[in-house]
């Protein structure tokens, strides 16, 4: 098995068709079946609130969870959540008790495990829940005091983690527990570099490996029983030494290759990450908060890609535009050869040919920032687009000339960088700040 294949069946997850972010390890955001956006006609179902939405799995048919944390950037102490959520009206239908997260603010994650239960990372919380209550049957403490992004199960049914750091921050914790006492497994493994990307993992016939992005590097760990050791082999400088660029956000894995974006660390991004807790005040940076800000550098958004056999690295600068930034990872679709990359800061939405070097086939004057999904039976991509009206729409998009197959308001007036979710009966899933939506197509 390679990592060209798509995402399959993973041992350590709950039998699901999305039971975690990006539907699976390598991060392919793929979805089974067509979406068919443009012979269908688009319904949405709105919940607003005051959560910050950060994604939508699903456990059984039908059994779809949303999990989140609090926008408390002042006041009252923030905390981790989750719901589990009826997916035709988004009513809530049992709620978790208030997650303790350290304090922090910033966007963790959940998933739907072998073992039962729903996962839920936090700030510097790890937490496993009853799958119908939501109850906390284990809590633990995570031994970074730092905010966490990213969870991930591995084959064996262990959990893996990271901290969030960011250049000249020290060394990024990587975490093991055990999905059921949630016991931390052997020595955390603490990098050379700061990473500020979620790990992603390759389970192939040789073995299970964890990508992480560093600050200058991409990283390969290899998992050894309750060991991680990192492949001191395998460890290319996707950053130049001299490049006015940012760091990586996630990688996707695609046709033996990580594809990532960098200029990731906008202004935003820094600022929450500076500050300690993470993502705390005591006054509101008010619209020092906004991804709109301009890019702390001069360099034009580049999508990278990586081969893992030999660790060479080829980038493309799709916009050519000065200052790009972007606060989510690009998505390479095999089936059509195709990768696609945005640039949020300066707009603009790309899709990149791949078969042989890196090369731009189409463009559209949108502006995304969150995690897509993809549809490549149908050749469709699903992504926001944040209008200078203020309005943040899903549009559809044809993967292989760039048309805009359908544009549909979801009533959320906040863009950010969360997670699309490929839902049932062609729909997706949408979270953003005070805002999630179903969108539906029939």
């Amino acid at each position: 098995m390679t990592a060209r294949d798509r995402e399959h069946p993973h041992p350590g997850y709950w039998p699901s068709s999305w039971p975690v972010e990006c539907g699976g390890n390598r991060r392919q955001k793929s979805a089974a079946g067509r979406l068919d956006a443009a012979t269908g006609t688009a319904s949405v179902v709105t919940r607003s609130d005051e959560l910050w939405h950060v994604m939508a799995i699903e456990r059984d048919p039908g059994q779809w969870y949303i999990g989140g944390t609090m926008p408390a950037f002042t006041g009252p102490p923030p905390h981790g959540w989750v719901e589990r959520i009826d997916t035709n009206t988004l009513e809530t239908l049992a709620r978790s008790p208030e997650l303790p997260c350290g304090d922090h603010v910033w966007c963790g994650a959940i998933l739907a495990h072998a073992n039962g239960s729903i996962m839920s990372v936090n700030g510097s919380y790890l937490h496993r829940l009853d799958p119908d209550s939501l109850e906390v049957l284990a809590e633990a403490e995570l031994p970074a005091d730092r905010s966490h992004n990213g969870l991930l199960a591995l084959a064996d049914g262990s959990l893996i983690t990271k901290d969030l750091r960011l250049e000249g921050q020290g060394g990024t914790t990587i975490t093991r527990l055990d999905p059921n006492t949630l016991d931390i497994l052997g020595e955390p493994l603490v990098l050379s570099e700061g990473s500020m990307g979620r790990i992603a993992s390759d389970l192939t016939a040789d073995g299970e490996a964890v990508y992480v992005p560093g600050t200058e590097h991409m990283f390969r760990l290899t998992i050894d029983g309750d060991t991680m050791a990192v492949d001191a082999q395998w460890q290319p400088r996707y950053r130049g030494a001299n490049a006015d660029t940012g760091l990586a956000w996630d990688s996707c894995i695609s046709d033996d290759a990580a594809w990532v974006m960098d200029c990731g660390d906008i202004e935003s991004v820094r600022l929450i990450h500076h500050t300690e807790p993470n993502g705390r005040w005591e006054r509101h940076p008010g619209s020092e908060l906004s991804w709109r800000r301009p890019a702390p550098w001069d360099g034009a958004q580049r999508l990278i890609r990586i081969d893992f056999s030999t660790g060479e690295v080829n980038d493309i600068a799709p916009f050519g535009v000065p200052g790009g930034g972007i606060i989510a990872p690009p998505v390479h679709v095999p089936e059509h050869d195709i990768a696609v990359a945005w640039d949020s800061v300066n707009g603009g939405l790309a899709g990149v040919r791949t078969s042989g070097d890196l090369e731009l086939a189409w463009q559209l004057d949108v502006r995304p920032s969150m995690q897509p999904v993809v549809y490549p039976e149908s050749g469709e991509l699903v992504i926001n687009d944040f209008t200078e009206a203020g309005s943040d729409d899903l549009i559809v998009v044809d993967l292989n000339t760039g048309e805009l197959l359908d544009r549909v308001e979801t009533g959320s007036t906040i863009a950010n960088g969360m997670f699309l979710s490929a839902g049932p009966n062609r729909s997706v899933f949408y979270c953003s700040t005070l805002t999630v939506a179903r969108v539906s197509w029939a």
